[in-house]
C-alpha cells in the first residue's frame, strides 16, 4: 500500500479524528500533493535499519505538525491559498492546534521504548514552541542577515531537525544516534529554507515574497550590501507589479551576486550535513544521501548552466 494512504489510514484512527470531518478533509488534501517532508521520518528510519511499518506513525505525527504550521504560516502570509479564505481563521486557528496535538498523539504509536518516547515528545514540544516563535519573529520582517538567521533557527531548522530525530528512533537507534540525526535535519532545514528562498525569488509571476515585501536571502543580500544597482533594486521593489519590473529586478539579484551568495549557503552548509552525516552508523546510507542531493542537484545544474 503507498505509505501517504498508511499514513492517512493511521490518522483516521487517532482520538476525534474519526468525527472531526474538517482535519479528515485538510490531512486528504494535503497528503494528495505527496509533500516530501512527510517523509524525512520514513527516510532516517529506512537509514538506521527500520521498516516501513515502523515508519507510518512517525510520518503521520511529521505530517501533522507540517499541516499545523502550514495553517498557521498562510494566515500570517495572508496567502491567497490558505485554507483560512474557505473555512474562515476560527475554524483554522482551531484546527492548526487540533493538528498539533494529533501530533503528540501520534508519537505514543511511533517510539516503543518509554525513555526514548518521552524524549521525542520533548523534542516536538520544544520544537512547536520554538516554531511559533520563529512565526512571531518572521511576522515583524527581518531587516538584516542576523534577524534572518534568527528566524530561520527558531522557524525552520527545529522541524527537520524533529522529523529525522524521530524517524530514527523510530528505527530503533540509540539516543545518541537519533541525536546527530536531528543535528543533520536542522543544517538540512537551513539549506532547504535558502534553497526555497532563492526559488521564490526567481519564481514567475512574482512570489508572495516580492508582492509583500518579505526580506527573503536573496533580497535581504540585495537591499542591504552596497552594489551598482542598489538605488534601482530598492526602486523596482516598490513597484514590483509594474509590467517587467520583477525581470530587471530577478537580473540585478544575479548581477549583484545575491544569487552566488545564496548559493555559497547551499553548499557550506551541505559541506557540513556531509560531515555528520559521515559519522553516523547506518545501516543504509541512500536515503539521507539522496536527501541531501535534492536540494543540491539544482544548485549543481545552476552552477553547470553558468559555466557553459
Amino acid at each position: 500500500m503507498d505509505i501517504y494512504q498508511q499514513s492517512l489510514d493511521f490518522f483516521l484512527s487517532l482520538p476525534v479524528v474519526s468525527v472531526w470531518q474538517d482535519m479528515q478533509d485538510l490531512y486528504r488534501r494535503a497528503a494528495a500533493r505527496r509533500p516530501v517532508h512527510w517523509n524525512l521520518p520514513l527516510r532516517a528510519c529506512q537509514a538506521v535499519g527500520g521498516s516501513l511499518e515502523r515508519a507510518v506513525p512517525a510520518m503521520t505525527a511529521v505530517a501533522c505538525a507540517h499541516i499545523s504550521i502550514l495553517l498557521v504560516d498562510d494566515m500570517l502570509d495572508s496567502d491567497p491559498r490558505g485554507a483560512h479564505h474557505r473555512l474562515g481563521m476560527p475554524i483554522i486557528s482551531d484546527l492548526a492546534c487540533a493538528f498539533q496535538s494529533a501530533a503528540l498523539s501520534a508519537l505514543e504509536r511511533a517510539v516503543d521504548e518509554p525513555i526514548a518516547r518521552g524524549e521525542v515528545a520533548f523534542r516536538f514540544n520544544a520544537m512547536f514552541l520554538s516554531t511559533a516563535w520563529g512565526q512571531f519573529l518572521d511576522v515583524h520582517l527581518p531587516l538584516d542577515e542576523e534577524e534572518y538567521w534568527r528566524v530561520t533557527h527558531a522557524k525552520s531548522s527545529p522541524f527537520f531537525g524533529a522529523s529525522l530525530y524521530l524517524g530514527a528512533l523510530a528505527g530503533g537507534a540509540s539516543l545518541q544516534v537519533a541525536r546527530e540525526a536531528g543535528r543533520l535535519g536542522c543544517v538540512y532545514g537551513e539549506t532547504v529554507q535558502v534553497h526555497d528562498d532563492l526559488h521564490d525569488a526567481m519564481e514567475i509571476p512574482a512570489n508572495p515574497d516580492w508582492l509583500q515585501g518579505r526580506r527573503s536571502l536573496p533580497i535581504l543580500f540585495a537591499v542591504t550590501v552596497r552594489h551598482p544597482h542598489q538605488a534601482r533594486f530598492l526602486e523596482l521593489l516598490s513597484q514590483i507589479e509594474v509590467p517587467g519590473a520583477l525581470q530587471k529586478a530577478q537580473e540585478i539579484l544575479l548581477s549583484c551576486g545575491a544569487v552566488s551568495y545564496c548559493v555559497d549557503h547551499i553548499l557550506s552548509r551541505n559541506q557540513m550535513a556531509q560531515d555528520i552525516l559521515a559519522g553516523l552508523p547506518l545501516a543504509d546510507r541512500e536515503p539521507l544521501v539522496t536527501l541531501l542531493e535534492s536540494v543540491t542537484a539544482p544548485v549543481q545544474t545552476l552552477l553547470a548552466s553558468c559555466q557553459d
